[in-house]
């Protein structure tokens, strides 16, 4: 969730957007994150009672400038949560790439970011138990577009990859975001994540919205928010709270 120089925040699930950071330039997004899920989405889509489960992450994204197309990106972070049968907590997963902007404009931009990630502590991917998953790769192309609309600035950013993952089904995700800022120094963010699981016999699928508001102080930014699962397969109804800080330095 960088990302423009319009609007200088983090657009999606992968965090970064299509946008690069001017060189020497750096962004953090510290993030909170609170789900529960009581209900999930059985093998036909329906949704059912399931027993009750929590999960919490605290995490910090960092992005750097390196050269005028070229952007490093990390994540890391702890996590902790319960259901059942388990309880966990300890380090979240750690994730680290390239993001190189293919083509780049006043307007636009495309990008494609390639990366790698090892799995955490916790619940590596929504229909899996706690610390199931090892080894991540990931591919994802990115397009990010902003304008001007009835005299405010809006834009949008969207967003394909796939991972292949050791000891997870590999996934295929789709995320987008529309941003939409009302005033000088807030943002309304309109966001969803989709994904499916190249799993036997039944695909694992899911579709997160997530609506939040982000007041900027200067270099310093905060985020709230609220994130649903609104439909799926074979996962949780996960929902909950949404909560970062983040620093231009």
């Amino acid at each position: 969730m960088a990302i423009t120089a319009a609007f200088s925040c983090p657009a999606s699930t992968a965090l970064a957007g299509a946008w690069p950071l001017e060189p020497g330039r750096a962004q953090l997004i510290a993030k909170y994150e609170r789900t529960t899920a009581d209900q999930g989405y059985d093998p036909d889509a329906v949704l059912v009672q399931i027993d009750p489960r929590r999960d919490e992450s605290l995490s910090v994204f960092v992005e750097r400038g390196l050269t005028p197309r070229l952007t490093l990106q990390a994540k890391a972070g702890v996590t902790r949560g319960h259901d059942r049968w388990v309880s966990y907590s300890g380090r979240g997963p750690v994730e680290a790439g390239l993001r190189w902007a293919v083509l780049r404009g006043e307007r636009s931009s495309l990008a494609v970011y390639l990366g790698a990630g090892e799995a955490g502590a916790g619940r590596n991917a929504g229909y899996a138990a706690p610390g199931q998953g090892s080894l991540d790769l990931e591919a994802r192309v990115l397009f990010g577009r902003s304008g001007v609309w009835k005299g405010h600035e809006v834009y949008v950013d969207l967003q394909v990859a796939r991972l292949k993952r050791q000891g997870l089904a590999d996934e295929t995700r789709m995320d987008a975001t529309l941003g939409a800022r009302p005033a000088r120094n807030w943002l309304v963010l309109a966001q969803t994540y989709a994904g499916q699981a190249d799993r036997s016999p039944v695909r694992s699928r899911w579709l997160k919205s997530e609506i939040s508001i982000v007041r900027s102080f200067g270099d310093w930014s905060v985020q709230g928010g609220w994130r649903d699962t609104v439909s799926g397969r074979e996962t949780a109804r996960d929902q909950g709270v949404v909560l970062a800080l983040w620093r231009r330095l």
